[in-house]
C-alpha cells in the first residue's frame, strides 16, 4: 500500500472516529437544537442520539462540546476557542463552560519543557534563566512559563507541545478529507469553497508551528500596535528565539479568561471594548496586518481601559484594494448607504455581475436597518447571521479564501467586545477609525497616487519588445497629460474644498 493510500485512510479512519466522539457527546446535532429542526431532521438527529450518544448524559452543552473538542485535539480546540467568543449567541453559561479551551488545557511536565529548551536554544536553563516558573497557560499548540532572565527583566517562555507538528499534520489531512467529502455530496456547499477554507486554516497552523515566524510577526505587528493608543505588545528578546521557544518580555494585567479580569478596580468596560475594536480595525485598515488570534487568552487587561495582546502565531494581512473594499463596505454601513456597499461588493467581485445591483442594496437594508443604531442586547445575533447566510446564497457569493482570516478574526473581536460591555454598539467604536481611514484613502491625493502606481506597475510588467512599442504612445500621453494638469490643479483645489467640506458635516452629524 503506498505512502498516499496510507494517509488518506488514516485521514478516514480518524474523521470517523471524530464523528463518533461528537455523537457519543451529543454535540453533532445536540438534543437542546432539535426544535429548531424539520420533523425529518430531528427523525434522523434523534434516531442518531439514540444508537450512539452515551446514556443518561445530562451534563450542559457547552460542556459537552468542551470535552469532545479537548478530546479531538488542536484543530477542534481552535473552533472551540472561536465559538467561545460568542456568548451573544450561545449564551454567557455556554463561553463559561469552553472558556478552559483558551489557555487552561492540561500542561505537559516542567522536565519536559527543561529539555525542550535546551535543545531549541543549545544552552542550559540556568545559563539563561535567574529563575524559571510555573506554567502561566496551556493551550492546543504551546504553553507558557514565567522567567527571569540573568539581566533581571520578566519574561514569558512559550514552549511547543511535544510531537504537535504531526498532530498538526494529522489534522490537517482529517479536515482536508472532511472538505472534499462534504463537496462532493453537498454541490450547495461548494460556494462556500470548503477546501480552500481547509487550505487556509491549516496555512495559519502550520506557522504556528514555528516560533520564529510568531517572533517575526511580533516584531513587525508589535511596532504597529505600540505606536497606537488602543493596545500594547511585549517585546521580542531575539537572543532567545527557537524553531520550537520563542521568549518575550513580561505582559502586565490578568488575562481576559480568567473571572477576576472584569472586577479589576476602576474598571471600565466600554472604553476597552472600544479600544478593542479600534486597535483590530486599525491594524487591518491602515497597516494591513492584524492579530488573527483575538481571544480573551491572548488579551491582557488592565485597569481602566488598557489591553496588552500576546501570542502572535496568526497573523492575517490585507492587500490595498480589500482594505478600501472593507473600509468603504464599514463606512457605507455607518452612513447606511446600503447603494456604495452593493456596488462595492460588486466591484471586488465578490457578487456575480449577473446579479442586479439594486436588489443586492435592498436585500442589504433590510439587514441593517435592524441592527445600525441598537444595543447589543436588543440585536438577535443568530437571525443576523442566518439573513446574512440566505442573502449570500441568494446572490451566489463565494468564500473568499482570502478573506477567511479577516473574517474568523472579526467574529473573535465583536465576541469579546460583547463580553467585555454586552450593551455595546461596535458601530459606534469603529465610526472614527474608518472615518479617518476613507478620508485619507478617498482624497484627491490618494487617487493620483493609486494612478501613478498604476501607471509604474504597468511599466515594470511590460517586456523590453512590448515597451518600445509603446513608448512613442507614452510620450504623447505624458504630453496630454501636462496640457490638462492647469485643469486638474483647479479640479483637485474644487474636489479637497468638497471634501473637506464633506467632512465637516460627517463630523457635525
Amino acid at each position: 500500500m503506498t505512502g498516499g493510500r496510507k494517509t488518506v485512510f488514516g485521514s478516514f479512519g480518524r474523521l470517523i472516529k471524530a464523528g463518533f466522539l461528537l455523537l457519543r457527546e451529543d454535540v453533532l446535532i445536540p438534543r437542546e437544537l432539535s426544535h429548531h429542526l424539520s420533523p425529518p431532521a430531528r427523525f434522523f438527529g434523534g434516531s442518531l442520539r439514540f444508537w450512539f450518544a452515551r446514556r443518561g448524559i445530562q451534563d450542559r452543552v457547552g460542556l459537552r462540546y468542551a470535552r469532545a473538542f479537548e478530546s479531538l485535539g488542536p484543530a477542534f480546540i481552535k473552533l472551540g476557542q472561536v465559538l467561545s467568543t460568542r456568548g451573544d449567541i450561545f449564551g454567557p453559561e455556554f463561553i463559561r463552560d469552553l472558556a478552559h479551551l483558551k489557555d487552561q488545557l492540561p500542561p505537559f511536565e516542567d522536565a519536559v519543557a527543561r529539555r525542550l529548551i535546551e535543545e531549541a536554544l543549545e544552552q542550559p536553563v540556568e545559563t539563561i534563566f535567574a529563575e524559571f516558573g510555573e506554567v502561566i497557560g496551556a493551550a492546543s499548540i504551546a504553553q507558557a512559563h514565567r522567567a527571569v532572565l540573568k539581566d533581571g527583566r520578566k519574561v514569558a517562555v512559550k514552549i511547543l507541545r511535544p510531537r504537535i507538528e504531526q498532530i498538526i499534520a494529522d489534522d490537517i489531512a482529517m479536515m482536508r478529507l472532511a472538505a472534499r467529502l462534504i463537496a462532493f455530496f453537498s454541490p450547495a456547499s461548494r460556494r462556500l469553497e470548503p477546501e480552500a477554507f481547509v487550505d487556509t486554516v491549516a496555512q495559519s497552523l502550520l506557522l504556528e508551528l514555528d516560533l520564529r515566524l510568531e517572533a517575526s510577526a511580533a516584531d513587525e505587528l508589535g511596532a504597529i500596535i505600540n505606536a497606537e493608543p488602543y493596545m500594547s505588545a511585549p517585546k521580542v528578546v531575539w537572543h532567545y528565539v527557537a524553531r520550537r521557544v520563542i521568549v518575550v518580555e513580561w505582559a502586565n494585567g490578568v488575562p481576559l479568561s480568567r473571572p477576576e479580569a472584569l472586577s479589576l478596580p476602576g474598571i471600565d468596560p466600554k472604553g476597552m471594548a472600544d479600544n478593542l475594536i479600534r486597535s483590530f480595525l486599525s491594524q487591518a485598515l491602515n497597516h494591513g496586518v492584524f492579530h488573527a488570534d483575538l481571544h480573551e487568552g491572548n488579551l491582557f487587561a488592565q485597569a481602566p481601559d488598557h489591553l496588552t495582546a500576546i501570542d502572535f502565531g496568526i497573523i492575517g494581512r490585507l492587500k490595498p484594494a480589500e482594505r478600501l473594499y472593507l473600509a468603504e463596505m464599514l463606512w457605507g454601513f455607518l452612513r447606511r448607504n446600503y447603494r456604495r456597499v452593493a456596488e462595492v461588493h460588486f466591484e471586488a467581485g465578490y457578487v456575480p455581475r449577473h446579479h442586479n445591483v439594486e436588489a443586492f442594496a435592498q436585500a442589504l437594508r433590510a439587514v441593517g436597518e435592524p441592527v445600525l443604531g441598537k444595543a447589543a442586547t436588543e440585536v438577535s445575533m443568530g437571525r443576523l447571521l442566518t439573513q446574512l447566510f440566505e442573502i449570500t446564497a441568494q446572490f451566489d457569493m463565494h468564500l473568499r479564501p482570502e478573506l477567511v482570516l479577516l473574517q474568523k478574526t472579526m467574529v473573535s473581536v465583536e465576541g469579546v467586545a460583547r463580553r467585555l460591555y454586552p450593551e455595546h454598539d461596535i458601530w459606534e467604536a469603529a465610526r472614527p477609525v474608518v472615518r479617518e481611514f476613507i478620508s485619507k484613502e478617498l482624497s484627491p491625493v490618494a487617487e493620483a497616487r493609486r494612478l501613478i502606481d498604476k501607471l509604474v506597475q504597468r511599466l515594470k510588467d511590460d517586456d523590453p519588445a512590448e515597451r518600445a512599442m509603446r513608448d512613442q504612445a507614452l510620450l504623447l500621453l505624458v504630453k496630454s497629460e501636462l496640457k490638462q494638469s492647469r485643469n486638474l490643479s483647479v479640479l483637485a483645489v474644487a474636489t479637497a474644498a468638497l471634501a473637506l467640506g464633506v467632512m465637516v458635516w460627517v463630523a457635525l452629524t
